[in-house]
């Protein structure tokens, strides 16, 4: 996959499309992402023990992974601050690090 958890993402397409945020969670095998404040849906609730009054619970719903692209953060990047392609770099110790496709730098997840 070219995105991880952890990574700065930008969104191209749908009506979230020029949004960004990082991703909270990963759905591999539906090939979903979840963004932290993008693609917010109100979940209706009844009345219960953790939540007494019930209502209206707004939460992020989940993207397509084809929707969105790593944010490149070098600054001497063409593209910097939007989203870009990546290739794999094969590196002698067995190391594939995501490699910005337009100004070389690796792109790294945030902790």
């Amino acid at each position: 996959m070219h995105v991880r958890l952890n990574d700065l993402v930008a969104v191209m397409a749908g009506n979230e499309a020029g949004k960004t945020g990082k991703i909270i969670k990963v759905l591999r095998d539906k090939e979903r992402v979840v963004i932290k404040g993008v693609n917010l849906v109100y979940r209706h609730t009844k009345p219960s023990q953790k939540n007494p009054q019930g209502g209206r619970i707004q939460k992020e719903a989940s993207l397509s992974i084809s929707n969105v692209l790593p944010i490149c953060q070098n600054k001497s990047c063409n593209k910097y601050n939007m989203g870009v392609r990546t290739r794999k770099r094969i590196l002698g110790s067995g190391d594939k690090p995501r490699i910005c496709v337009y100004c070389g730098s690796e792109i790294v997840s945030t902790e």
